[in-house]
């Protein structure tokens, strides 16, 4: 019974609270860590104890998951960072004239204020505008 492929899967709800005891925030098109954890488990649980997983099959599972875990602590430093880069940029824009996306129209006018939220924004005559609505940056 060490194939994954005969294993019946568990519902998400179940497998989430199972393993974490938190609700599951991936989408379910997506495999994340807990699937990972939980097919793992299922397959150790439901295995043939007269024919045991190979340890070479268990130890590239284990691999498997240690590069999961790596990809995915990369990922949320690399969100972190794309973070860190658009509030400087945004701060580089204090006093400068800028055109700003309003809807369908362009608004020019210079930047007063900066925001240091995750998705930063700028003041521009008294309306706050998403940073990526930054069309151009006009020269003093």
């Amino acid at each position: 019974m060490s194939d994954i492929a005969s294993l019946t899967p568990l519902p998400r709800a179940s497998a989430a609270s199972s393993l974490v005891g938190a609700p599951q925030t991936q989408t379910p098109a997506t495999l994340g860590k807990e699937d990972f954890l939980r097919i793992l488990v299922t397959q150790l649980t439901h295995q043939d104890p007269t024919q045991p997983m190979e340890n070479r099959e268990f130890i590239g599972q284990m691999a498997q998951f240690s590069s999961l875990e790596q990809m995915t602590n990369l990922n949320r430093e690399m969100s972190r960072m794309a973070g860190m880069l658009a509030r400087t940029q945004a701060f580089g824009l204090l006093g400068r004239t800028v055109e700003v996306q309003d809807g369908d129209s362009v608004q020019a006018g210079q930047v007063t204020q900066v925001t240091g939220a995750e998705t930063p924004q700028v003041l521009v005559d008294g309306r706050y505008f998403d940073f990526t609505s930054v069309l151009r940056v006009i020269q003093d």
